[in-house]
Order: structure tokens, then C-alpha cells, then sequence
């Protein structure tokens, strides 16, 4: 178990899914969490009062455009000054538009590089002095498999995920000797809204390259983000983790 009393916990993307599970987790390892979501208020108020219910914690959420610059700048400001500054940024929010490269409109691939990638440099660039002021914070980036191998109809998708590797590789170099993280972990198929909405064709596909035979469930990424997040990995910067029962292998 990690232990995390006493942390402050901001995660993108958290309303539903990967992201609310991250959430979850980490309040239950005693931190308390801020919920980013661009999804309608009582969606996430409703995310953030049951975590707090369920796990004892303070548990806010605060509607944001993650893909907005300014309106990034202006939330994690409030936040810091708020909750005293954060302490682990995890970086959850994407979204996908898949078609094969010939027929992806232009809109289709800046829609989701501004919210899986862009989206990381405005939170990262909103904590960067607030990491720095403490000599200590953890960085934890939702990268996908996706990124690491490739995968048809998805150029926009791979294209961020990839981005979001380098990224986080360059931003632990650059904050490694104040003891500060920056890792990624790489989610394969998981149960999720967004696999659930698969042509079912498709979504058998997906799963016949997955040696171990099934999908992964949220809190398998969860978990993994937890520990990055604790002093058991204070020592691991810079590195990529795949939960992905095995596709990238």
C-alpha cells in the first residue's frame, strides 16, 4: 500500500472511467484528490462526493478544458492555493476520433493531440513552479500501448500517446535533481465507456492480441499509478510501465 496522508492529488480526466478509478485509489490511500473533468458539473460533483464517502477524504472536482491553456493556468492556480499546492499530478484525459490516415480530417487529429498531449504540457507548465517550491512531487502520465507499438485507423491517437513517452522521459530529466518523478504507465485494452462503445467485430480483434486472453479493468492502471505515486518509487523517473495483459511484449 502506498501511503499518501496527507498529499494533495490532482487527476485529469477523472470523472469516469480510468481516471475516476486513479482518483478512487488514491484516496484510499489517504490522499486527497481534485477530479479535472470536462463533463457536466453534477457528473462530477456526483464522482467526487462518492469518493469522499466512500474513503474519508476531502475530494473536490472543478470543471476544465485540460486542452485550454489559460483555463488550465487559472484551475490549478485556484487548486494550489486552495489545497496548499499538489503534490501528485496525474495526467488521465483523452479522448479518441479513429479513422485509417486517409479519411481523418484535420479537426479529428488536433481535437485529440490538444487533449491527449496538449493537455499535459498546460497541467505539467501549472504545477512545474509549485514541484519545484517543494523539491518533491510525483508526475504520472496515461500513455497507451498504443504508443509504444503503433496501431492501424489510430495516427492521431498513437501519434499523442508516443508524444506523451517523450514528454514525460524529457520532464523527468529536467526535474530529477530536485526529487521530482515523471513516469508513464501504458494502459492495453481496458474495460472502460470508451471499449464498451467497440463494434463488437472489433473489439474481439482487439482481444485475440492480448496473450493473456481478456480485458483489464481500470484499477489495474489504478494501482500501478498509486505506487508511482508513494516513496516506494522514489527512485524510478523517466520510466514507461505497460498494464496491458502482454500486447506490447
Amino acid at each position: 500500500m502506498a501511503d499518501l496522508q496527507g498529499k494533495v492529488a490532482l487527476v485529469t480526466g477523472a470523472a469516469r472511467g480510468i481516471g475516476y478509478a486513479i482518483a478512487d485509489t488514491l484516496a484510499r490511500e489517504g490522499a486527497s484528490v481534485v477530479l479535472l473533468d470536462l463533463c457536466p458539473e453534477e457528473n462530477g460533483l456526483e464522482a467526487a462526493n462518492n469518493i469522499a464517502q466512500a474513503r474519508g477524504v476531502t475530494a473536490a472536482f472543478r470543471r476544465c478544458d485540460v486542452s485550454n491553456y489559460e483555463a488550465v493556468q487559472e484551475t490549478v492556480k485556484a487548486v494550489i492555493k486552495e489545497f496548499g499546492g499538489v503534490d501528485i499530478l496525474v495526467n488521465n484525459a483523452g479522448i479518441t476520433r479513429d479513422h485509417v490516415l486517409l479519411a481523418m480530417s484535420e479537426q479529428e487529429w488536433d481535437m485529440v493531440l490538444n487533449i491527449n498531449l496538449k493537455s499535459m504540457f498546460n497541467t505539467i507548465k501549472a504545477c512545474y513552479r509549485n514541484f519545484m517550491k517543494k523539491k518533491a512531487g510525483r508526475i504520472i502520465n496515461i500513455s497507451s500501448v498504443s504508443g509504444l507499438i503503433g496501431n492501424a485507423a489510430q495516427a492521431n491517437y498513437t501519434a499523442a500517446k508516443g508524444g506523451v513517452i517523450a514528454l514525460t522521459k524529457t520532464v523527468a530529466r529536467e526535474l530529477a535533481t530536485r526529487g521530482i518523478t515523471c513516469n508513464a504507465v501504458a494502459p492495453g485494452a481496458i474495460e472502460t465507456p470508451m471499449t464498451a462503445s467497440m463494434d463488437q467485430d472489433a473489439l474481439k480483434g482487439l482481444l485475440s492480441t492480448v496473450p493473456m486472453g481478456h480485458m483489464g479493468k481500470p484499477e489495474d492502471i489504478a494501482e500501478c499509478v498509486a505506487f508511482l505515486a508513494g516513496d516506494k518509487a522514489k527512485y524510478i523517473t523517466g520510466e514507461v510501465i505497460r498494464v496491458d495483459g502482454g500486447i506490447g511484449m
